[in-house]
């Protein structure tokens, strides 16, 4: 899922050493482009091999003769809208013909919505989506985008939010920005957390990984060399202590990255964690959508991408691909799945493929395609794999932001919201939560394949029985009127020690027309989740398009000024050990082992 939860962690990263000037005060996000007039819708891609210069081809530009160009992106989550909406909207719009293939009847690739309740009576979706201080691309977008009424629209203010274990609360997160005295990060966030439990004796032996966070710039080589050794290893030699790991670092890691730290890569984990809550002291700061965010956000983008051009193809699952005798892929084979529960058959004659999908949707398309697994480039994503996440929501008949949770199972990550308030919903989607009776709480649990196997009503006696534990008699006394259980194997990435070396580029070094967007793809923007798939599908569009690299992106704020510092010391450090080439000198990594 993509609701991370992360904060406890991250308050005790840098806190002992963080010092040096203020943050400055953080822009507002500018536009990506200026508001313009729907373009023409342009026809679907041909079934059959068009010729390129026919003038009377439906998919032709009727100015010049020639044919558009056919792009086919295969995943309608945030990467592929990103990139056909960045095609859509570029200056060559009129002479390129997008599809959006998507095996889910709605877009929105995992966190799309369109669920029902056990009961019938209303519509879930696939777990709630935070969108923190730091997605300032999407935040750009939602402003810009003219089928809705700007990003406070669909979205929430800031709230506090909560820790719980089965002791009850463990911390509580400010809202960081309106937090004082404003300090470095790392500082700032050691300060205003408020622990219930958690000692700072356990809090300031994570000081040691103040070295690795320096050290790891997310450049290629610190992928490579931290992307080695699991997080909890780097943890355990570091000296961290046994309960700062499991009460902080662990649930972190587990609704951050979706699997428990000891199967988690540490460059994936100090990579998120400084994205999520490091970056500044606002990092964590964190929106909700004011809805399901199909409704808000996609529905909308959807018709915005239509009314510009884009054809999507829903409850189409790829079946195959062919090659062209250039070595590139010339059609798409797909099958169709109507109204009727009949199939159709489609193939699509394709210049270029966009693959938008996840690691494990990845692993799947080369295991079934001989087409693909004949090169190497694509054979190592046969590696990748994902998790899989339990999303479940109680209607209760009782009245109660975001919440992580650990120490229910083993292994397993867990967050709660109460939707009612997150959405000013009553039960049954009425809009003034004060004036119904009832609540809605989403519960969700990841890495959780020892909980996908459960029967929905044990999922649900097993969800109540939780929230129980936690909130007490003001749980215990409710009943449920109705639940929603939604069940995703394999569905979020996985990044496992050594997973870095399977994951694509944006731009296949074996097909000439083939490109890769999504948060399993390597990218040196900085960002993670959503965010990062939504810049991926700009980066892959600007390079069909053949526009400068960064075009249409809004870059990561610069690190702070002791943070900088600090990566520049170690940097001299190890260009003086390595004899005038820092690469040469040892990595903190190498001491791990």
């Amino acid at each position: 899922m993509v609701s991370l939860a992360l904060g406890g962690a991250g308050a005790v990263f840098l806190g002992a050493c963080a010092a040096g000037a203020f943050a400055p005060p953080r822009a507002r996000p500018r536009c990506l482009a200026p508001r313009r007039r729907p373009l023409p819708r342009a026809p679907p891609l041909a079934s059959t091999a068009a010729d390129a210069d026919d003038g009377d081809d439906p998919s032709g530009d009727e100015r010049t003769g020639r044919r558009r160009e056919r792009i086919a992106i295969v995943g309608a989550g945030w990467g592929g809208l990103s990139a056909a909406h960045a095609l859509a909207t570029s200056d060559r719009s009129s002479k390129l013909d997008v599809t959006l293939i998507d095996a889910a009847p709605r877009p929105g690739g995992l966190v799309r919505d369109g669920y029902r309740t056990l009961n019938g009576t209303a519509v879930a979706e696939a777990g709630q989506h935070g969108f923190w201080d730091n997605y300032l691309n999407i935040f750009a977008f939602l402003e810009d985008l003219p089928t809705i009424d700007g990003v406070d629209s669909v979205l929430t203010g800031y709230a506090e939010q909560g820790q719980y274990s089965p002791r009850g609360l463990e911390a509580v997160w400010p809202v960081y920005r309106d937090a004082g005295p404003r300090l470095p990060t790392g500082l700032a966030q050691a300060w205003h957390t408020r622990f219930a439990n958690l000692s700072p004796l356990d809090r300031a032996s994570a000081l040691p990984l103040v070295l690795a966070f320096s050290e790891f710039d997310d450049s290629k080589e610190a992928w490579e060399r931290y992307d080695a050794v699991s997080f909890r290893d780097l943890c355990v030699k570091l000296g961290v202590s046994r309960r700062c790991y499991e009460e902080a670092f662990e649930p972190m890691i587990l609704t951050g990255l979706f699997a428990p730290g000891a199967e988690c890569s540490a460059a994936a984990a100090l990579g998120m964690a400084y994205f999520f809550v490091l970056r500044s002291q606002d990092s964590f700061d964190v929106r909700w959508c004011k809805g399901n965010i199909g409704d808000k956000i996609f529905q909308p983008w959807v018709r915005y991408l239509e009314d510009s051009g884009v054809t999507f193809e829903t409850s189409t699952r790829v079946q195959g691909f062919e090659m062209g005798s250039d070595g590139s892929i010339s059609k798409v084979a797909c099958s169709k799945m109507k109204g009727d529960g009949s199939t159709e058959n489609i193939v699509l004659d394709v210049d270029k493929v966009v693959f938008a999908v996840g690691g494990a949707a990845l692993n799947a398309l080369v295991r079934n395609s001989p087409v693909l697994s004949r090169h190497a480039e694509f054979r190592r994503f046969a590696n990748l794999r994902g998790t899989g996440v339990l999303a479940t929501r109680l209607v209760l008949d009782t009245p109660y932001s975001a919440n992580a949770c650990w120490g229910f199972d083993a292994g397993v990550g867990m967050t709660y919201f109460d939707i009612t308030k997150l959405h000013g919903l009553g039960a049954y989607g009425e809009r003034d939560a004060d004036e119904v009776a009832g609540s809605i709480i989403e519960i969700d649990y990841y890495h959780a394949a020892t909980l996908l196997v459960l029967s929905d009503e044990e999922v649900v006696d097993k969800a109540k029985r939780d929230l129980d534990t936690m909130l007490g008699a003001q749980s215990a006394d409710a009943t449920v009127l109705d639940a929603a259980v939604v069940r995703l194997p394999q569905a979020v990435n996985w990044y496992s020690p050594g997973s870095y070396a399977n994951m694509p580029d944006a731009r296949s070094s074996s097909m000439p027309n083939a490109f890769f967007c999504g948060d399993i793809v390597r990218s040196r923007h900085g960002s993670w989740s959503q965010e990062k798939a939504y810049v991926t599908g700009v980066e892959v569009a600007n390079l069909i398009l053949g526009r400068e690299e960064g075009t249409g992106i809004i870059p990561l704020p610069a690190d702070e000024p002791h943070v900088a510092l600090g990566r520049t010391f170690l940097s001299s450090a190890k260009t003086l050990v390595g004899l005038g080439d820092a690469k040469k000198a040892p990595s903190l990594v190498d001491f791990v082992w």
